[in-house]
C-alpha cells in the first residue's frame, strides 16, 4: 500500500492538543456511548435482587389471622356424659386471633437450583446484549474506512489537481509567447473545476460520515479530522464470536431447569410456632377466653411430579440439542463467510498488483503525453485524457487498498478474533 502511507485522525480535546483516533478506540468509545450499555449494570442488579429473595426463604415466616363464628351447634359434655351442671357447655360463638411463624429447615434443594437457574438466565442476558454490542463493530468499520476512502481520493485528487496546475502555468506562459491557444488553457483550467467538483462531493460525503461516527463515539468531529490507518494483525484460524457462549450458556439454563425437577419430588421440611387467643382455648373445657400455642415440624412431601419427571427431562435434553444444533448452524454459516472473506482478501491483493503495473503503465504514458503537449505533439485535449486514465487507475488502486484492508478487518469481526 505506498499510495496510502498514513492518515491520522485529529480530535480537539480541551486542552487544545491533538488526540489520535484509531479504530479500536472508536470501538470502544462507540461501546461505553451505546445507550444499551447501562443494561449490563441492570442486569447484575436485577440477578442480585433476585438471589437475596430466594435466600430470604430461610428467613422465618410471620402470619396473623383472626376469626369470629357462630356455630349452629357445639359438643354439650353435660349431655355427653350425663353430669348435667357438673361440666360446662361450649359457647356458639367463638373467637380466635393467631399469630404464626414458619422457619423452612429443608427445602429438597430448590432454593439453591433456583439461584443457579438465576445466575443462568442472568449471564445469558448478558452474552446476548454483548452480541448486541458487538454488531456495533461492523457498522464503525464500515463508516471507517468509508472515512478513509474519501481521505485518499482526496489526497489523489489534490495531486491530480497539482499536476495540472503545472501544465495551466506552462501554457499559460506559451500563450504571452502566442505558441499556444486561449481554448488549450480554458480546457485544462474546465478540467481543475471537474476535479475541484469531485473534491466537493467528497468533503460532503466525509463530513456526513464524521457526523455518523461522531453519534457512535460520543465525540464531535470536524471536517479537518483525519483517521489512523489500521494495520490488521495475524487472524487466528479459531471462531470466538460472543454468539458460541450464549448458545453454551443456554444449555446451562435447560442443566438447571432439569436439576430443579429434583426438588418437586423431595420432601420439605418446616418448623412452626402457633400463638393464639380466643375462646375456646385448647382446653375446650373450659369456655373462657385465653391464649395458647402450639410449635412442633412439619413435613411436606408431595410425589405428584414423578409422574411427569420422565417426559420434563426429554424436553429439557430435546431442547439442549436443539441449542447444539443452532450453534453447529452458526459455525457453518461462520465458516462459509470466512471463506468468501478469504477469496475477497484474495481478489484485492490480486487487484492491488495490477493496479500497480497498470498505473506504472500509464504513468509513463502521462510523462510521455505531457511531452508530447510539450512539442505540439497532441492536444490538450488527448492530453488531460491520458492524464485521467493515470487518474483513474490511482483511483481505482485506493479503492482496492481500502477494500482489501476492510476485508481483512472483516475476517477478524467475523471470527471474533
Amino acid at each position: 500500500m505506498c499510495t496510502i502511507l498514513f492518515i491520522s485522525m485529529a480530535v480537539y480535546s480541551s486542552n487544545a492538543q491533538t488526540e489520535i483516533l484509531t479504530l479500536e478506540n472508536c470501538h470502544l468509545l462507540a461501546r461505553e456511548n451505546y445507550p444499551a450499555i447501562a443494561k449490563l449494570d441492570l442486569i447484575n442488579k436485577s440477578s442480585d435482587y433476585d438471589i437475596q429473595n430466594a435466600n430470604k426463604r430461610y428467613l422465618p415466616q410471620i402470619s396473623f389471622s383472626g376469626q369470629a363464628s357462630y356455630q349452629s351447634e357445639t359438643v354439650s359434655f353435660p349431655d355427653a356424659l350425663g353430669q348435667g351442671g357438673i361440666l360446662p357447655s361450649i359457647s356458639n360463638d367463638q373467637y380466635k386471633i393467631q399469630g404464626e411463624i414458619n422457619q423452612l429447615l429443608f427445602d429438597g434443594g430448590n432454593t439453591k437450583n433456583q439461584k443457579k437457574l438465576i445466575k443462568a438466565n442472568s449471564e445469558l442476558q448478558l452474552q446476548n446484549l454483548e452480541t448486541n454490542l458487538y454488531a456495533i463493530k461492523q457498522r464503525i468499520n464500515s463508516i471507517y474506512f468509508s472515512i478513509l476512502l474519501m481521505d485518499a481520493q482526496l489526497k489523489q485528487n489534490e495531486l491530480n489537481i497539482e499536476n495540472l496546475q503545472t501544465q495551466v502555468q506552462k501554457t499559460e506562459a506559451a500563450l504571452k509567447n502566442g505558441i499556444a491557444f486561449q481554448s488549450s488553457l480554458d480546457e485544462l483550467k474546465a478540467e481543475i473545476l471537474n476535479i475541484e467538483m469531485a473534491r466537493t462531493e467528497y468533503q460532503s460525503n466525509k463530513i456526513a460520515y464524521l457526523k455518523m461516527l461522531s453519534l457512535f463515539i460520543g465525540k464531535k468531529l470536524s471536517a479537518s479530522s483525519q483517521l489512523q490507518l489500521p494495520q490488521p494483525n495475524y487472524i487466528s484460524a479459531d471462531i470466538n464470536r460472543p454468539e458460541l457462549k450464549a448458545y453454551d450458556l443456554q444449555k446451562t439454563i435447560y442443566d438447571a431447569q432439569e436439576k430443579q425437577l429434583q426438588s418437586d419430588y423431595l420432601p420439605q421440611m418446616s418448623a412452626f410456632f402457633q400463638g393464639a387467643y380466643g375462646r375456646p382455648t385448647l382446653n375446650i373445657i373450659e369456655d373462657k377466653f385465653g391464649s395458647w400455642y402450639v410449635a412442633g415440624i412439619k413435613l411436606n412431601w408431595s410425589l405428584g411430579s414423578l409422574y411427569t419427571l420422565s417426559n420434563k427431562k426429554n424436553i429439557f435434553k430435546l431442547n439442549r440439542q436443539t441449542a447444539e444444533a443452532d450453534k453447529q448452524t452458526f459455525l457453518l454459516n461462520t465458516k462459509l463467510d470466512l471463506s468468501q472473506q478469504d477469496e475477497q482478501v484474495k481478489k484485492y491483493s490480486e487487484l492491488i498488483q495490477q493496479d500497480e503495473q497498470a498505473i506504472a503503465l500509464r504513468s509513463s504514458v502521462s510523462k510521455s503525453a505531457e511531452a508530447q503537449l510539450n512539442n505540439g505533439v497532441i492536444t490538450t485535449h488527448e492530453y488531460i485524457q491520458k492524464v485521467n486514465t493515470e487518474h483513474l487507475a490511482r483511483q481505482t488502486k485506493i479503492l482496492h487498498e481500502i477494500q482489501l484492508l476492510q476485508a481483512k478487518y472483516s475476517q477478524k469481526f467475523i471470527s471474533g478474533n
